[in-house]
C-alpha cells in the first residue's frame, strides 16, 4: 500500500503530453496511431468476408473456392 501512496505525481506529465499542440488527435496520443486502422482492416475485412460467403450460400456453394 506505500507504494501508491509515496508515488511521484504522474499528473503534470500526463498533461504535457495530452495537451500538446503536435496535431494529434487524443485517441492517437493514447492508444498509437496504428490500433484504430489495424481494428478497421479486421473489422471491414470480417465484413468482406462474411458478404462473399453469403452470396456464395445463396448460388448454392458451400466452400470458399471452387464449385463444392
Amino acid at each position: 500500500m506505500a507504494g501508491w501512496v509515496y508515488r511521484e505525481n504522474r499528473v503534470p506529465h500526463y498533461q504535457r503530453e495530452f495537451q500538446k499542440h503536435d496535431g494529434l488527435r487524443l485517441w492517437e496520443k493514447s492508444r498509437g496511431k496504428w490500433m484504430v486502422p489495424a481494428y478497421k482492416v479486421i473489422l471491414f475485412g470480417s465484413f468482406g468476408a462474411s458478404m462473399y460467403m453469403m452470396g456464395r450460400m445463396v448460388l448454392g456453394h458451400k466452400t470458399w473456392i471452387g464449385k463444392n
